[in-house]
């Protein structure tokens, strides 16, 4: 189990079967530990298919209780909500996003000294030269590599957070705009004021089991960095109301799990689908990212055309209100976009959105730090999970 499976639901279901018997104990004894590329068995690498919800967390949390039970799959339970804090904190504090992007376009403007020595792997820093490349290489880094590298390009390379979270978003696989804007900000101290997150040689060298030891390269008491309170939280967005009627079903990246979503009286005629993988930058995005979103894209329409017994197609986004009158669509109904380059997107599209109870349940509670959410984490198992309502 140690490459991302391809990007489809059946290969994503296939390696959640695989993984299942690790999701308790072992998981939590071993995720921190990156023994490398082709030896990593203790995390799941599911996270590309759960950002696009090839797989639902829900599938993800029911797969690990089942086969272990509340208690054991704890650690494993949490880091899948992790995902939905990160989110519902962003949905609730949008402005953060569109602060990111202002800092970004700036530091692109003009990049520092270092920067592209930094996106080559070619710093000095062993450990980090070799995560830059495992990035543009495979699209995929180890979470404790991801931090390490995050704590390392912000305090001993002295780069621009807004920059690296950039470098991820191109690369990553999974990238996501909430997981990613938020857990920079954390490293850097900004996310939780004050508290920074930094790389040390002998914790680098621990979870590495020795393959890495970058003694005299980090700086190891930096300043956090500090860009003020963080906005309080506004109510979240309610969605929308499908009444019923012919309706063009809009997917997107953001969720293409067609299959399980509530459209109410809805009478799907058509299926759209957009790929707004180059939205995710200036720069756009990696080959490996964007082929990875487009395959996932294709693998959701098959399964929406076999759902409904409609036609499927990718469009452009200017063609998509056209393509809805072409089918006799009297509205677009779409899966709700959190915020990120996708509802940037579709913003200036009249669409109906329909938000999945997972989300309606969970974001709410992203009011204050992950450990006030995480309380509430076995009442939304138990609404959302174990009933026969969990998508």
């Amino acid at each position: 189990m140690t490459e991302i499976a391809p990007p489809s639901r059946a290969a994503a279901l296939a390696r959640l079967a695989d993984f299942a018997p690790r999701m308790g104990r072992a998981y939590e004894a071993g995720r921190n530990h990156d023994p490398g590329p082709g030896a990593r068995r203790d995390v799941s690498m599911l996270s590309p298919h759960v950002r696009h919800r090839l797989v639902t967390e829900g599938e993800l949390v029911a797969a690990a209780l089942k086969q272990h039970g509340p208690r054991a799959a704890e650690k494993f339970i949490q880091e899948v909500f992790w995902r939905s804090y990160w989110k519902g904190w962003l949905e609730m504090r949008p402005s953060v996003w569109t602060r990111y992007g202002q800092a970004r376009d700036a530091a692109l403007a003009a990049p520092p000294p270092g920067y592209e020595a930094a996106l080559r792997g070619q710093t000095g820093i062993e450990c980090f030269d070799a995560w830059a490349r495992e990035l543009v290489e495979t699209g995929w880094l180890h979470n404790h590599a991801r931090m390490w590298f995050a704590s390392i390009w912000i305090f001993s390379l002295r780069l621009p957070w807004a920059l690296g979270a950039d470098v991820f978003l191109r690369h990553l696989l999974d990238a996501d705009a909430a997981s990613n804007t938020l857990s920079w900000r954390w490293v850097a101290g900004m996310q939780t004021r004050g508290k920074h997150y930094v790389a040390r040689v002998e914790n680098i060298a621990r979870f590495t089991g020795g393959r890495f030891e970058p003694r005299g390269q980090l700086d190891e008491d930096p300043a956090p960095l500090d860009d003020g309170p963080a906005p309080a939280a506004a109510p979240l967005p309610a969605p929308d109301r499908v009444v019923e009627g012919p309706a063009l079903l809009l997917l997107h990246e953001d969720d293409l799990h067609p299959e399980s979503l509530d459209l109410g009286a809805a009478r799907i005629v058509a299926v759209a689908g957009v790929v707004t993988k180059d939205r995710r930058s200036p720069l756009g995005a990696a080959p490996g990212a964007r082929a990875f979103a487009e395959a996932a894209m294709e693998d959701a329409l098959l399964r929406a055309a076999a759902r409904y017994g409609v036609p499927a197609s990718r469009v452009a986004l200017e063609e998509v209100p056209g393509f809805a009158a072409s089918h006799g669509a009297a509205r677009i109904v779409t899966p709700w976009a959190p915020v990120g380059w996708t509802a940037d997107a579709l913003a200036g599209l009249p669409l109906l959105r329909v938000r999945r109870d997972w989300d309606s349940l969970c974001w709410p509670r992203a009011t204050k730090g992950f450990f006030a959410f995480r309380e509430h984490i076995p009442d939304l198992t138990e609404a959302l999970v174990r009933s026969p309502a969990a998508a």
